[in-house]
């Protein structure tokens, strides 16, 4: 027998004894003294994991210290949009379809036996898909152990290692919702011009909420993110915009409520390269509002890539394509963004203007933007773990496993999390150009 098994059995035996021979409160207190007088053995229970040495419970304050340490982006795209746990439920690349009802028609009013036969709607859909499943991991050997114990400490250096580790994965996170901003509606905003650069000016934040109640966007909860050079503006050319009295700044991103919306900061908000195109015009077909797919006659040269922003001669609003034309010298077509055509395009050729490149920044609805995050799977039996735990980061409120593998004289732990992310409704998102 083992000297833990043979350990084990002895405690057992000890305790039982006692409990038989004592009343319960005196057992108690002979059994501690039992237990203090094993723990002096000569056998080294934590060598052998008893007392649970090798957890990471013990490990969780250090682990949210580091957090403190390491260098962190604002993230300001991930509080703001819609956490959904039902897409969250679904396998790596499974999609899962998120309805989306069509605009409704009225009829008039006409008396009859029979109420009319009409009403179908074909209902739409907008897939969601579990697209990521990522990790970071982290490998110490015990002579790296060793060394990082006569100066710093393991612990700590480990500590700020996740907090990294949390940090690189928020940011893919933040990265990835930001680049939905080529399903934008429409567009506001000068391109090359960076956001509330005129002292006491809102009308950024104004034009922003302006497109959003166009397209009869819920604003309950509203949100429009800026790059760091935008909320640089804000804090210091607004009046007001440093009066905080939260730290929701500090944690979120968050800068203000301004024009109904909660303006926010966020490290990685895209910077959009334009096609080329030039002179290019739609054909004499004519479009009405609503309509979102443009044929173009074959004039000019260059191309629309999606993203884009065009205007049309006598129509001042800004569209956003959702699929461009890779030569418009030959014609084809661009597909705007829903919910497409303000204003109707006569039947005559008319100039089409394409927007310089620019920074996006973005406005929209809650609900416009879904981000299903959760812990990658496991199978049934489990895997090579010997622990594991689930660490909330406070920045950005996200939550990510944490696992430890042990392997030969070494052990690794690994930092992960699975995510899916789609725009459902272009309607309710809106760029502002920087």
């Amino acid at each position: 027998m083992s000297k833990l098994s043979t350990l084990r059995v002895a405690t057992l035996f000890a305790l039982a004894a006692t409990a038989a021979m004592y009343p319960i409160a005196t057992a108690a207190k002979a059994a501690a003294s039992v237990w203090e007088m094993l723990k002096g053995s000569a056998l080294d229970l934590k060598a052998h994991g008893v007392l649970g040495s090798t957890t990471l419970t013990g490990l969780i304050p250090d682990l949210y210290a580091g957090l403190d340490i390491v260098s962190r982006e604002l993230v300001g795209m991930v509080p703001s949009v819609t956490m959904d746990a039902s897409v969250a439920r679904a396998a790596i690349n499974q999609q899962v379809r998120s309805p989306v009802a069509p605009a409704a028609t009225a009829t008039d009013i006409t008396p009859g036996v029979t109420p009319p036969d009409d009403g179908n709607q074909t209902i739409g859909n907008v897939p969601i898909t579990i697209s990521k499943a990522r990790r970071v991991p982290i490998r110490w050997t015990g002579e790296q152990e060793r060394q990082a114990n006569s100066g710093p400490g393991a612990a700590n250096i480990r500590a700020n290692q996740v907090a990294q580790a949390l940090r690189t994965l928020v940011n893919e996170i933040e990265n990835d919702l930001a680049g939905l901003h080529i399903f934008a509606s429409r567009a506001v905003g000068a391109a090359g011009t960076t956001p509330f650069a005129t002292a006491g000016n809102f009308m950024d934040a104004a034009n922003v909420r302006r497109v959003l109640e166009d397209n009869g966007a819920p604003l309950g909860e509203a949100s429009l993110v800026l790059d760091t050079v935008a909320a640089a503006n804000l804090r210091g050319l607004q009046p007001n915009s440093q009066v905080q009295g939260t730290d929701q700044m500090l944690r979120q991103g968050v800068l203000l409520d301004h024009s109904g919306l909660m303006l926010r900061s966020s490290g990685f908000m895209r910077q959009h390269t334009a096609g080329t195109a030039t002179s290019s015009t739609t054909n004499t077909a004519g479009y009405a509002v609503g309509a979102t797919t443009i044929t173009l006659a074959s004039a000019g040269t260059g191309t629309f890539v999606v993203g884009d922003v065009v205007t049309f001669a006598g129509d001042a609003n800004e569209y956003v394509l959702a699929a461009g034309d890779a030569d418009v010298s030959g014609g084809g077509t661009i597909v705007l963004n829903a919910p497409g055509l303000r204003q109707a395009i006569p039947a005559s050729a008319t100039a089409i203007t394409r927007r310089a490149s620019s920074r996006r920044n973005m406005g929209f609805a809650r609900s416009a933007i879904v981000l299903a995050t959760r812990l990658p799977s496991l199978p049934d039996s489990g895997d090579l773990a010997v622990d594991r735990t689930t660490i909330t980061d406070p920045r950005s409120g996200l939550s990510f496993e944490v696992a430890m593998y042990p392997q030969y004289r070494q052990m690794q732990w690994e930092i992960s999390a699975a995510w899916g992310f789609a725009a459902i409704k272009r309607e309710h998102i809106v760029a502002l150009l920087g």
